[in-house]
């Protein structure tokens, strides 16, 4: 019996800039794999029934083009057994999944989502250290923007904006703590890996600016007890059965000090796989055992 195929699904972006991809491919090889990398949208005809596993990891162009990603996870996953799930890729798509664990007792970043034709008041723009307005379907904190207090009028136009396109508005409160730094926190098939901490991205009240580096200053992290509960508590809430072949539970503190859930990113993410030297090995011995169930 040959090597296990593995399609590691990748874009054109993420062919140039994704850092993870060739420390995934050889860790991959090493563990008697045969792996490549495959663009999800570089040709419709391509034979993902070829593939024994197709791990979803820098097809970093999808948010601009969000239904045709999610047909082709549903196609992909009908041929090929695709990690993370095409249900859960669907269900982490849309930041509202934040109400979702928020309802499982997960703590996590006030919401307040604002679909087009929902009514809202001018306090909704309002909060103790200002908001932080997001479209519910971004990647890289894109058409985000933060705004401080008395400028509520500012975050309601940014909201208009958004909900004029046809997209659901987030509006969440500012915590002053993120300047300490955001932490992210990488699981493989449900085992801690490691994490890093990297500074806030926010800095300039009221910019959207969509071209600022995605993780300024990330570094190795050692979490707390209490960063490990809420990132495990929330990966348990997950609408899924078994655990995601990889994930990364973004936090912050909030004003007690406390860590809250920030995003829980499924689809994705940037794994940081150079900063731990174990995190490339550790990630291809949980593809590897997904390729033996497959």
């Amino acid at each position: 019996m040959g090597a296990a195929r593995v399609a590691v699904v990748t874009s054109a972006t993420g062919l140039d800039e994704d850092t993870d991809l060739p420390l995934l491919l050889e860790a991959l090889r090493s563990a008697g794999l045969s792996a490549e990398p495959a663009a999800w949208d570089t040709d419709p005809r391509r034979g993902w029934a070829g593939y024994d596993l197709a791990v979803i990891r820098s097809t970093w162009d999808y948010v601009g083009r969000i239904d045709e990603f999610l047909a082709w996870a549903d196609a992909a996953a009908r041929v090929t057994r695709l990690w993370n799930p095409a249900p859960l890729v669907r269900w982490n798509s849309d930041k509202g999944y934040l109400l979702d664990l928020a309802g499982r007792g997960v703590p996590v970043v006030p919401t307040r989502c604002i679909v087009p034709g929902d009514t809202y008041v001018e306090e909704d723009f309002e909060g103790t250290h200002g908001v932080v307005v997001k479209p519910s379907v971004s990647a890289g904190a894109r058409d985000t923007a933060r705004y401080e207090p008395g400028r509520g009028a500012d975050a309601e136009r940014h909201a208009r904006m958004l909900l004029g396109q046809g997209r659901t508005a987030l509006v969440q409160p500012y915590l002053p703590l993120v300047e300490e730094g955001e932490r992210a926190l990488v699981f493989f098939a449900g085992t801690f890996s490691h994490a890093i901490r990297k500074q806030a991205l926010l800095t300039e009240p009221g910019e959207m600016d969509n071209d600022r580096a995605a993780h300024p200053g990330a570094a190795l992290h050692m979490p707390t007890e209490a960063e490990l509960r809420t990132a495990r508590a929330a990966l348990a809430a997950v609408p899924a059965p078994g655990e995601p072949l990889f994930a990364r539970v973004d936090l912050v503190l909030d004003g007690s000090r406390e860590p809250v859930l920030m995003e829980l990113e499924l689809i994705e993410p940037n794994l940081f796989l150079g900063l731990d030297p174990r995190g490339p090995e550790r990630l291809a011995l949980a593809v590897a055992a997904a390729a033996r169930e497959a």
